[in-house]
């Protein structure tokens, strides 16, 4: 069957010629006449996976020698509780910075385990845009300052990182991580679910300082332990092996096509036709994000009616763009167009949504 154009906000769309090669080999992988699904996580064929995963993410986004990568498991909603059980002391606390549904959650779970702080918010606005520097108030003393990087939901994007001094950084990066540069060493510790951008569910990415994986108390539960992980590898227990193994032929497509300079030069463009049609349509369409805000991933707007944002949903699935209905809390559409999403779907939804415009204005 043809291909469509995937706009899901995630499991997302993924490049096709990873899932070819995927297809390739998935009965017989390496001559070792078994699919990767069932060679054991012990067996060379695998490590060698797990370890050009790893290797793969340092080289791709510049990760320092103090760093580990980790590969986990329970998406990043368990990280909502991992790093604070990590990286909080009981004499210490946490800052949030939220700017949209799942800094919101990350800050809930945290409150669960931890004494927790609200740096900034933008609720008030319905998450519409990211909070300038003069509106994050960090508390006395935080182990860390919270972040999401990208907001799937309402479509906003952190532009560059805030500089808060000696204060540590720690962001959920799940829908944006991999699509531009950015400098490594402003964070502390990094997580991101594979999902969006970098293969399929199933698997954590965890980017930490190497100093933060010592004095992590013992009495937290094994699986949330950063340094357990990190001194057996992520190999502690059975892995998403699978994940793992397409989350490397990702990480490969992404460094034979030019790396994340050359991803991000692809995101810029593939955004800048969807934004500049919502621009150019006189109102007809009317983005969520404000626009210094806008997300490079995940691109929000509203029509002037429900009907009408039913209609173009269900016009546009039947021409093989799915995935173009917004969530709940914002209503409208949603595109997400993460790294995999190609020039010409991201010009075909353009196209359709002039001519949507034309017959419907």
């Amino acid at each position: 069957m043809e291909r469509i154009f995937n706009f899901n906000a995630g499991p997302a769309t993924m490049p096709l010629v990873v899932l070819e090669e995927a297809q390739s080999e998935l009965l017989n992988f390496k001559g070792t006449g078994m699919s990767i699904m069932e060679n054991s996580h012990r067996t060379k064929e695998y490590e060698a996976i797990n370890s050009e995963a790893e290797a793969l993410v340092k080289e791709l986004l510049d990760v320092p020698e103090n760093y580990r990568v980790l590969f986990l498991q329970g998406g990043a909603s368990t990280q909502f509780a991992a790093v604070p059980l990590n990286l909080v002391s009981a004499e210490s606390h946490a800052d949030y910075i939220l700017t949209g549904a799942w800094a919101e959650k990350a800050y809930k779970e945290a409150a669960k385990f931890v004494k927790t702080n609200v740096a900034a918010s933008t609720k008030d606005e319905n998450f519409n845009r990211i909070p300038r520097i003069d509106e994050i108030k960090v508390s006395d003393g935080p182990a860390y300052v919270h972040l999401c990087s990208n907001n799937t939901i309402f479509g906003t994007q952190w532009q560059s990182f805030p500089d808060l001094g000696d204060v540590s950084l720690v962001a959920d990066m799940s829908s944006d991580i991999m699509s531009r540069r950015f400098d490594v060493s402003k964070f502390a510790l990094i997580y991101a679910g594979a999902q969006k951008n970098l293969g399929p569910a199933g698997v954590t990415v965890v980017i930490v300082r190497k100093d933060l994986l010592e004095g992590i108390p013992s009495t937290i539960p094994t699986m949330l332990r950063y340094d357990i992980h990190a001194k057996n590898d992520s190999l502690y227990n059975t892995p998403p092996s699978f994940s793992v193994y397409m989350v490397n032929l990702v990480l490969r497509w992404l460094k034979n096509n030019g790396g994340l300079a050359a991803a991000e030069k692809r995101n810029a463009e593939k955004a800048a036709l969807i934004y500049n049609t919502i621009d150019s349509s006189e109102g007809f369409y009317r983005g969520h994000a404000v626009k210094d805000s806008r997300s490079l991933m995940n691109i929000t707007f509203r029509l002037p009616s429900e009907e009408l944002e039913k209609k173009f949903a269900a016009e546009a699935t039947a021409k093989g763009m799915i995935g173009l209905k917004g969530h709940r809390s914002v209503g409208g559409l949603r595109a997400s167009i993460y790294n995999a999403m190609s020039l010409e779907g991201c010009m075909a939804l353009a196209e359709f949504m002039k001519a949507f415009q034309s017959n419907n204005g």
